[in-house]
């Protein structure tokens, strides 16, 4: 008795020696792994940052011993969302500034600026948000409330989509602009030979360069501000569509030091200084940044008018917007970028911006290819230029929710044909087979749950319209919770590192209240982020 007593205390023993050591070990879930095949298990466990197993909860409990062991009670995992488009630096710093997103008229806006300034002794007054397609009056702003308030501080707000602001004298004056002053690309708006404070497109840069530049303790706060709010909407790596050089190697610095822990893939700007060091150093990538590519800016925005676009505008005649540069440009940089493994990223809304880079992307590509090029936004396609994308393997990365922001406007600008081929997602995704999907924040909200919703119901915040807008161009759960995920680190050659809930991938992952796959549309957005883990690491739980 006592010798077989102790050969079953030796198995015990044994039994437990040979349990594999885990950091973490999740159980009881729904988990989401959006694997190839669209599997779901109950359980995983993670090393050392990365998943090292998933499968049945009796699986992994029997296979593995953690320092963590949490039960999620029966809630849904899905893997750590990404946003395929955004502007996060952007946002960071606005954080710091006048929030003018959802104001009803310029007097709110000024409204808002008289109470920031009561309370600030900054050198300059910035915001942005302000959409004058939002207001009763939809004609821009002029700048003489501006400078009857602010004589000698100078203004600069930003209209929400980044492609126009407005500014006071002051500004003016500090960068040095005249009335009548022209540039390729951009407008300086003149009524009555006086200039009205609008400017668009590649006149917003005029003031912009004369900002003073904050200083890295002023980024650091934002930073770590701004990815405190996006892990909390549940985003584990976000895109920086536009950084300089010397803000994306500060980023870089920080996350090494673990100061921040905010995923990200940089496009540069398209400048000399960002080109020549991404051309000699190639693209540069740690666990947490990516510096891939380059982002060109072929057109402006539909609501500023500043779109490229075939036809004129129905609500301007005469006016079709305008390239931010001329073509050979765009041209020229195809030709340097094809002969490197960087991705080429542009910005093109209107269908004459998109059809003119969809002609160079494909000169150059010759065909099928897995360069991934991308057309940010590919918001307003030709019929005729939708085939573009599948023949040459072109990535169309689109924002679901500027669909269901523009709507209410979007036909008076493009009329009632060519809004039939605009925001076209599902008619994007047939071609290219794959469709990233992403926010733009801060032109929108940066929630994800607002993308899914977008994508699926076509419709916004408010519900609204009934039967969604434009449904045809609908995309089903998978498609969008994909987009979301494993496409959007496709789109930034990262779907070996995250995506999906894999073998030695990393740990980056959220738990829902609620299954996205099954709740209504109407409850997406009603849905609680309730812990959010990069790399196995809780960064974010809801209280």
């Amino acid at each position: 008795m006592k010798y077989l007593l102790y050969s079953s205390l030796l198995l015990t023993l044994a039994s437990c020696q040979t349990k594999q050591k885990a950091d973490l070990v999740l159980h009881n879930a729904v988990i989401y792994t959006v694997n190839d095949s669209f599997a779901v298990a109950e359980a995983l466990a993670v090393k050392d940052g990365r998943i090292v197993a998933t499968g049945s909860d009796a699986d992994i409990l029997k296979r593995y011993e953690a320092t963590e062991t949490r039960d999620a009670a029966g809630k849904f995992v899905y893997p750590g969302f990404i946003d395929a488009h955004s502007h996060f630096t952007g946002y960071a710093l606005g954080l710091q500034s006048v929030a003018l997103d959802g104001t009803g008229s310029w007097q709110e806006v000024i409204n808002k600026l008289k109470a920031f300034a009561a309370s600030s002794s900054q050198p300059w007054i910035l915001g942005r948000g302000w959409d004058q397609n939002d207001w009763e009056d939809k004609n821009f702003p002029d700048r003489a409330q501006l400078d009857s308030l602010f004589p000698n501080t100078p203004v600069f707000l930003e209209r929400v989509d980044g492609h126009a602001a407005i500014v006071n004298q002051a500004a003016i004056n500090a960068a040095k602009i005249t009335a009548g002053q022209t540039l390729t690309g951009g407008l300086v708006e003149t009524k009555n030979g006086r200039l009205t404070g609008i400017l668009v497109d590649n006149a917003v840069g005029l003031v912009q360069s004369v900002i003073p530049a904050p200083d890295a303790g002023a980024y650091e706060k934002s930073w770590q501000l701004a990815e405190r709010n996006c892990f909390a909407a549940g985003l584990t790596t976000v895109s920086d569509c536009g950084l300089e050089l010397r803000q994306a190697l500060l980023l870089d610095s920080l996350q090494r030091a673990g100061k921040l822990q905010m995923r990200a893939y940089v496009m540069l700007s398209d400048n000399d200084e960002n080109w020549n060091w991404l051309k000699q150093k190639g693209a540069y990538k740690t666990d947490h940044i990516n510096i891939g590519g380059m982002k060109f800016y072929a057109d402006g925005a539909l609501g500023s008018r500043g779109a490229c676009l075939l036809h004129d505008y129905a609500d301007k005649a005469g006016w079709k917007g305008f390239l931010l540069k001329d073509k050979t440009y765009f041209e020229t940089k195809a030709a340097e970028m094809v002969q490197t493994k960087l991705q080429m990223c542009t910005h093109a809304i209107g269908d004459s911006a998109n059809r003119e880079i969809l002609r160079i992307y494909g000169s150059v590509l010759k065909g099928k290819n897995d360069k991934r090029w991308r057309i940010e936004h590919a918001q307003v396609v030709d019929s005729a230029d939708f085939k573009w994308f599948g023949q040459y393997s072109i990535v169309p990365s689109v924002q679901p929710t500027h669909a269901t922001s523009d709507m209410y406007w979007a036909a008076s600008r493009l009329g009632p044909q060519q809004v039939k081929t605009a925001y076209a997602f599902l008619q994007l995704l047939k071609e290219n087979g794959w469709l990233p999907l992403g926010t733009d924040f801060p032109v929108e909200d940066i929630s994800p749950l607002k993308t899914f919703l977008a994508a699926v119901g076509r419709v916004d915040a408010k519900g609204f319209p009934e039967g969604g807008f434009q449904p045809e161009n609908a995309l089903s759960r998978e498609q969008g919770l994909r987009g979301m995920t494993i496409w959007a680190a496709r789109a930034a050659f990262e779907e070996q590192d995250k995506g999906s809930l894999e073998v030695g991938k990393l740990a980056d992952f959220i738990i829902l209240s609620d299954d996205i796959m099954k709740v209504p549309v109407a409850g997406i957005l009603r849905l609680n982020i309730l812990s959010t883990y990069v790399g196995g690491k809780n960064v974010f739980n809801l209280q």
